[in-house]
């Protein structure tokens, strides 16, 4: 079964460093899939796929690993895709997902919309996370997911401190 990973970047100020997309570019040698809610795919699918296309883009290499590896959107609004590399499904999530899960191939990932990962985690979906914390992020008052439920139980398996203070906290269940 392929495990559902999701990544999210926790930064208020933007700190981006190199270390990070090399991360970012290495946490997808394993994933054949880029999951999304409807509303991150529409912003997230465009815009990488314009840093793909712009060699003066100090991103393009990580832009063409998003733009290269297959998009799915969860959506039950959207019928079809308006992007090339990019598929529909809808109905139930923990069916649907679950089944996306399923196929043979390599893991799937997801990159944030809190309403969307929120779902995911209600549902028991995702297997590991990946959380870039940029330390400014904290203590804002704000929760990142919308409330949960229940307890995901999550353990940290190992932490990596970036030069420009983001942390990245590594968890499974």
């Amino acid at each position: 079964m392929r495990k559902l990973k999701i990544q999210m970047n926790i930064l208020l100020d933007n700190k981006w460093d190199s270390g990070m997309s090399d991360f970012s570019i290495d946490n997808l040698n394993n994933v054949d899939c880029i999951l999304h809610g409807r509303k991150t795919g529409e912003g997230f699918i465009p815009y990488w796929t314009e840093v793909a296309n712009n060699s003066n883009d100090g991103e393009q290499k990580l832009g063409k690993c998003f733009s290269e590896i297959p998009n799915v959107i969860f959506s039950n609004t959207l019928i079809e895709s308006k992007w090339k590399n990019t598929t529909i499904i809808g109905g139930d999530i923990a069916e649907a997902i679950s089944a996306l899960k399923n196929k043979v191939g390599k893991d799937i990932i997801v990159y944030g919309g809190d309403s969307f990962v929120s779902s995911l985690i209600q549902h028991d979906l995702i297997d590991e996370y990946y959380v870039l914390v940029n330390p400014a992020a904290l203590g804002n008052g704000q929760q990142t997911f919308n409330p949960i439920k229940n307890d995901s139980a999550l353990k940290l398996v190992t932490s990596k401190p970036f030069a420009c203070g983001t942390v990245l906290l590594y968890y499974t269940k």
